[in-house]
């Protein structure tokens, strides 16, 4: 179907565009039928090889609405060089003994925060879900080597996804099995007791990290207690032996964390891997210098290994059918994309949509075309996204997944997608411009008119483009249900508009 609506020159004052509109032209716009289905994903990529999302996610959310997730990350383990237990600058005598003492060891995991109006204290942000209820958290040794290179073809870069498999080596490294994992802006210090070789306690040492030298708020982290004998023998005995002799060397033998996040509630917290302070495994420990059976002098020491080189996100997702319908999901991460058609069948079999042949025989001039899709008001709205992104899609060329023109000839920012509300606030729609895309297949200039794709937006789709190439990362969980053309209501049905310029008879 193809309505026509008449409209006069004033209609057309927001549209930014250059309107020809004087005796021998008229105005006008009209509202082509779009097709929406759901398109269910089952993996993205992922890792940090040939492009760094420094963001990962850990947790579970689960809603009715939608597919329920538990995210999890695996990382590489980065070492300093030199480590020594014992300090070559600490010579004692024959007669002298070290005895060393595990303190603590803990994975410190720095949450995304943002300072309070008073500049007092953080808020946790990039956090969705039910904050007051705790998931199953449980660290583990990989065994699964994290290779830079294709094992199959070692002439290119590997690649990750999400759905990928990492074994695990032995028993969780966390003390407490099925740690209970709750995000709290309050947890901004660690007390580190330091023991003596006699168990007596030493001292305390109150740790508190900032996101620069001139910072005087603590920033908020997790802190996650760890075996410390297993650490011991893991790090510390070997701190000298040939497995620490580089980063390679390391790399074989500990081949990374897992940090693995299961359950049926909770929250999903987004973690910056390339923040000020970043995630890592902090070792406290003191060595106490024994001459003569008497102590005559402590040595506190501390190293850190942050969780640094290859890493890569592990989504584990809920099959979930939805019925076909007046709506459409879209979540991110391996959740849920949308496809969509414009300009309806090819019933002749040419290759192009009869409508976009209709269209090409009157020569319209196009001034504006915009893509909108509506909310469902009535779903659950509590993690929808502030952005959407539209992409090509076709499987019979090279590459699959290519940029709508106006992303690269307009920007991201003219080219759309945010959320906008309506005059109540609520959450209403998603508008796309694609007036160059529309303008070359309506021009005759192409004739290459494929599926397009509509998914969560990530920070990534927001950069600045270099190439019609289209790479879909995916770390922002968000979820939302729109309508589609099925919707009863004509003003909630997804619309593409057309507005344009037309020579008079």
């Amino acid at each position: 179907m193809l309505t026509t609506v008449i409209s006069c020159e004033k209609d057309f004052t927001d549209i930014g565009s250059s309107i020809i509109s004087n005796t021998k032209f008229s105005t006008s716009s009209i509202l082509v039928d779009v097709e929406v289905e759901n398109s269910p994903i089952t993996e993205v990529a992922t890792g940090n090889i040939t492009f760094d999302p420094s963001l990962y996610l850990l947790g579970v959310h689960n809603s009715s609405e939608y597919e329920k997730i538990e995210a999890s990350i695996v990382s590489q383990v980065a070492i300093s060089t030199s480590l020594q237990v014992i300090d070559d600058a600490n010579i004692y005598d024959s007669d002298t003994t070290v005895v060393t003492t595990i303190d603590t060891v803990f994975l410190r995991l720095p949450y995304q925060a943002t300072l309070n109006d008073d500049a007092t204290a953080y808020e946790l942000d990039s956090i969705i879900g039910d904050k007051s209820k705790a998931f199953n958290f449980n660290v583990y040794q990989t065994s699964t080597y994290l290779s830079r290179l294709n094992p199959a073809d070692p002439a290119k870069f590997n690649t990750f996804s999400t759905s990928d498999v990492f074994d695990k080596t032995g028993s969780e490294l966390n003390t407490t099995s099925n740690f209970q994992f709750i995000p709290k802006a309050t947890d901004t210090a660690i007390v580190i007791k330091r023991w003596l070789s006699d168990n007596s306690l030493s001292s305390k040492d109150t740790i508190t990290y900032h996101t620069s030298t001139t910072s005087t708020v603590p920033l908020p982290f997790a802190v996650i207690p760890l075996k410390e004998d297993k650490i011991k023998e893991l790090f510390l005995d070997k701190y000298e032996s040939a497995e620490f002799d580089s980063q390679d060397a390391f790399n074989n033998y500990f081949r990374g964390v897992i940090l693995e996040a299961t359950g049926d509630e909770g929250s999903l917290i987004s973690f910056n891997f390339n923040g000020t302070v970043r995630p890592s495994v902090e070792v406290y420990y003191t060595n106490t210098v024994i001459t003569g059976g008497a102590i005559i002098d402590t040595i506190q020491k501390n190293d850190s290994f942050p969780l640094l080189g290859l890493t890569a996100s592990n989504y584990k997702m809920e099959d979930k059918v939805y019925p076909v319908n007046d709506e459409v999901i879209l979540q991110g991460a391996a959740g849920s994309e949308a496809i969509v058609k414009l300009f309806g069948a090819d019933a002749d079999g040419n290759g192009i949509a009869d409508k976009i042949e209709e269209l090409r025989t009157r020569n319209l001039l196009i001034n504006d075309a915009s893509l909108t899709f509506y909310i469902n008001q009535a779903a659950d709205t509590t993690a929808t996204p502030y952005q959407l992104f539209l992409y090509k899609s076709d499987g019979g060329v090279n590459p699959v997944y290519s940029h709508v023109k106006d992303v690269y000839t307009e920007g991201t920012t003219l080219f759309g997608g945010l959320l906008e509300r309506d005059s109540n606030g609520k959450q209403e729609k998603y508008t796309f411009r694609i007036t160059d895309y529309i303008s070359d297949i309506l021009s005759g200039e192409t004739d290459y008119s494929p599926a397009l794709r509509l998914k969560v937006a990530n920070s990534t789709d927001m950069q600045p483009v270099t190439d019609t190439v289209f790479t879909n990362y995916n770390w922002n969980p968000k979820a939302v249900t729109l309508f589609n053309q099925s919707v009863l209501d004509d003003n909630k049905k997804v619309e593409l508009k057309i507005s344009y310029s037309e020579k008079k008879n």
